[in-house]
This record gives C-alpha cells, structure tokens and sequence, in this order.
C-alpha cells in the first residue's frame, strides 16, 4: 500500500500583518504617487482659474462685490467662507477670479482720477494705469505673496511635513483681501483731498491727515494679512504677523514730528513713472 505524506498549509497572517506588510510596501511609493497626484491636482486647479479668467459670464461677481464690502465691514466672515470651500472644493485660494476682475475695475476706476488731478494725458493715463496693476497690485502681490508664502511654510507650520501647508494662491488670495482697502483709502477716499494735501504740503494740517490716511490703509493691510493666516488650523504663533503695528504707530509719530508728507512723495513718485522714459 502506497502513503501519503500529508502536507501542512502555511501559516495564516496574524491580525495585522497583512496591513503592516502593505505599508511596508508601499512606504517608498505612496509619497511620490501622492506627490505627482497633488502637483496634478494643482496644474488642473490653476488651468481651470486662468480660463475662468476671460468668461465673465462664469464668474460671481456678486459674491466677489459681497467680499469685498466685509473686508471693511467684517474681515472675520471673509476668512470663513474660506474655510467653507476648503470644506467643499478641499482648496484654500479661490477658484474664481471674479475679485481679482473687480479688483482691476477699480484700478482702473481710481487710475482715472489720479489722472485728472495729476494732469496726465491719455497715453500717460495708460502707461500709469498698466503700471497700477500690472506692477504695483499683481507683480508686487506675487512678491509679498511668496515671502509669506515662504515664511508661513518654513516658521509657522505647526507639525511640519505632516502633508499641511500654505498654497500659495492663498498667499496670493490673502493679499488682494488686504490690499483692497489699502487701494479704497489712499486711491479713492483720498482722491478728492489731493489737490489740498499737494498745494499745502509743507502745513501741518496737509501732512497730519495725509499720513493717518496712511497709517489707516497700512494697519488694514496688517490686519487682514493676520486675519488670513490665523484663519489656517495648521499654523502657529500667527499673531507675530501683527508686530509691525507697532514699529507702523512710531514710524507714523516720527513722520508727523518732522513733517514727512506720505502722499507728497506719493505723487511725485507716479509723476516720474509716467514722465520717465522707461
């Protein structure tokens, strides 16, 4: 009679190791896939906001007009809405363009102004304009927007590499918020008193409100450039992006002690933009 020898099976995985042999697997390609799946991601989500950039038919403006109107009313609930889309569209920056469209309508609105007090011709109109946005609001915004960008992501992240940190067009988002009403107080409000602060620069008066218009537009930005970042559950020791206040307040007392006239300088300043030959 023939035997058989009869074969044990292998020993089932004990609870567990079947996961642990998985990441074990897994630990040096799932960082590169998550990687390229998030640069991917980003690629799709800055295409679709540069083509939403010419249909304003797709645009709400009307939300942009509300968010604006808060930035001076109720900065707080901006940042909330924020929140509210990271929620929904898992991103923090805007997915519409409709603020920075409204944005440049009033550069625009305010450019003309500026050119009718300043006495400046139609071409020099154009040439200050395009400076006005295309410098001083985007080309100076992508700027500041990458120094907090880089700060916030190297100091203020409070578990770093845990997959947490700043887009940057929030960065970027954060500052048009704060650069609005820098652009309403010393572009809009101030407009109609240029003619005065000019004329009589050298007076106390002239300087005194001039330079709290300043000092009033400045701390906005400040504020809301805090109010932005606070606004991210991931960062820590956000209130250090108030600290200029202070050095904001003693630079403000110096300027009135010695009679420095913020919008004087302003004025020339746009003057040798417009007549320079660059």
């Amino acid at each position: 009679m023939q035997s058989y020898t009869k074969t044990s099976p292998p020993p089932s995985p004990q609870p567990g190791e079947a996961t642990l042999y998985m990441n074990m697997h897994t630990s040096h390609t799932s960082p590169t896939m998550s990687q390229r799946c998030s640069d991917l991601a980003l690629s799709a989500k800055k295409y679709r906001y540069f083509k939403r950039l010419f249909k304003f038919r797709q645009m709400d403006f009307e939300y942009a007009f509300w968010q604006m109107i808060y930035l001076f009313i109720a900065p707080q609930k901006v940042y909330r809405n924020f929140q509210y889309r990271k929620q929904t569209k898992d991103q923090w920056a805007r997915d519409d363009p409709a603020f920075l469209v409204l944005l440049g309508f009033c550069l625009c609105g305010s450019s003309i102004g500026f050119a009718l007090v300043l006495g400046l011709g139609f071409f020099n109109f154009l040439k200050f304009t395009i400076w006005v946005i295309f410098v001083d609001c985007i080309g100076m915004g992508l700027l500041v927007a990458s120094i907090f960008w880089f700060v916030a992501n190297r100091y203020l992240v409070a578990i770093p590499n845990r997959g947490q940190e700043v887009e940057f067009g929030y960065a970027f988002d954060v500052h048009l918020n704060a650069f609005f009403p820098v652009l309403m107080i010393l572009h809009v409000f101030q407009l109609p008193f240029l003619y005065f602060i000019n004329a009589n620069h050298q007076s106390f008066l002239s300087y005194f409100f001039g330079n709290t218009l300043w000092l009033v537009a400045v701390g906005y930005y400040v504020y809301i450039t805090f109010l932005g970042y606070s606004a991210l559950p991931f960062l820590k020791k956000a209130q250090v992006l108030l600290s200029p206040m202070m050095g904001l307040v003693i630079f403000y007392i110096l300027s009135i002690a010695f009679g420095w006239n913020f919008t004087r300088y302003l004025c020339n300043f746009y003057h040798y933009r417009v007549w320079s030959p660059y």
